[in-house]
């Protein structure tokens, strides 16, 4: 059995963790096991599990001092000297790991871009510096999409030599289904409304402010709707005041983190995201494999398309635009699409078993 380290954030429920537990669910765990380097001090969602199946988990002390970071890595590679492959996912910050990685001699260094813009912040111009170096730390280039690719490791890298690991998922979890439909119905109280979903961290470079935006012109449309937003984060009061604000607090529902995000799809109508920057957005993946119509930015690679009914609008369209593409979907039975996932390559089962042979090769390559 071969360990892989793996870099991320922390393991909450967020698009790459999630994307992460997928494969790493789905591997042979005797012939491959994921650990975990989290450069955040909080627990994650994702923890328990991670343990239950074998995994580790180390904390860095984060990216405030490279020294300290380094140090830390050192000590832990001299420690675990298995450690052969290691595969990181930080943006910008995953030269960091590199970096450690390639000075403690570690063979197989991943860099794995999952966005096509550097997400805005106080750490946004030095994130702008640490990008062009990843390239020279990385052994290998991976991307959920061509698009996040050459954004990280430029068009000569790419195409040099990479690997297209799409964001698989059980497509058998996320298919529609009618009795989860009717139950969260129910409990929420939403009836025969039509309701306008979206899945995602409530932060800045979601952008869920235009979608709460959206939805005024649509409610003004047809009364006979209601917004879902499932997740957490730092915007959640803003947006909750930016509804109050437009009238529209009693049709909108914050559900906060779900463990049951597949039977969300299945409960709404339309599927919207409006983010500033994606990669290639795991949860716009599950929405299709439910067979929901969606309306996504076109800051999103036109790669995540799997199904017909996707419609890309730009953040420069106004509410009504937006409201008018939502609302224009013509209501059709919902059917499995597990036939078209396979055939694009975002079924976990066959994925996963692709990503493990790359691991297996990488590590029989190693001199």
């Amino acid at each position: 059995m071969i360990r892989v380290l793996h870099s991320v954030s922390n393991m909450d429920r967020a698009g790459i963790e999630t994307m992460l537990m997928n494969f790493y669910r789905h591997v042979d765990r005797d012939k491959v096991q994921f650990d975990f380097l989290q450069n955040k001090p909080d627990p994650g969602d994702y923890d328990e599990e991670i343990r239950a199946l074998g995994g580790r988990l180390f904390v860095s002390p984060g990216f405030l001092s490279y020294p300290k970071y380094v140090a830390y890595m050192t000590d832990l590679l001299k420690e675990h000297p298995e450690y052969k492959i290691i595969h990181t996912h930080n943006g910008s910050l995953m030269l960091y790991a590199l970096k450690a990685a390639q000075k403690n001699g570690v063979p197989v260094r991943i860099a794995h871009a999952h966005a096509t813009a550097i997400p805005p912040g106080w750490k946004n111009e030095f994130k702008k510096l640490l990008k062009p170096r990843i390239k020279y730390a990385a052994t290998e280039y991976w991307g959920c999409s061509n698009a996040a690719g050459k954004f990280y490791f430029t068009e000569k890298y790419w195409n040099k030599g990479h690997e297209l690991i799409h964001n698989a998922i059980d497509t058998d979890t996320f298919a529609f289904d009618e009795t989860a439909r009717a139950k969260l119905r129910e409990r929420y109280g939403l009836g025969d409304k039509f309701v306008l979903g979206h899945v995602g961290r409530l932060t800045k470079v979601k952008n869920q402010a235009k979608i709460i935006e959206l939805f005024a012109a649509m409610h003004r449309q047809n009364a006979n709707t209601h917004l879902v937003l499932v997740g957490t984060g730092e915007l959640e009061g803003a947006l909750k005041e930016q509804a109050a604000s437009l009238g529209i607090a009693e049709n909108v529902t914050f559900t906060g983190v779900q463990s049951n995000v597949n039977e969300w799809y299945s409960a709404f109508d339309t599927f919207v995201m409006t983010s500033f920057n994606e990669g290639l957005p795991v949860v716009a993946i599950e929405a299709q494999a439910a067979d929901l119509p969606c309306v996504l930015c076109n800051t999103i690679t036109r790669e995540v398309r799997v199904i017909d009914s996707v419609t890309f609008l730009g953040l420069q369209d106004d509410a009504a635009t937006w409201a008018k593409a939502v609302l224009d979907f013509t209501p059709q039975p919902r059917v499995s699409r597990k036939a078209e996932f396979r055939q694009a390559g975002y079924d976990i089962e066959t994925e996963a078993k692709r990503m493990q042979q790359l691991y297996l090769d990488l590590y029989a390559a190693i001199k």
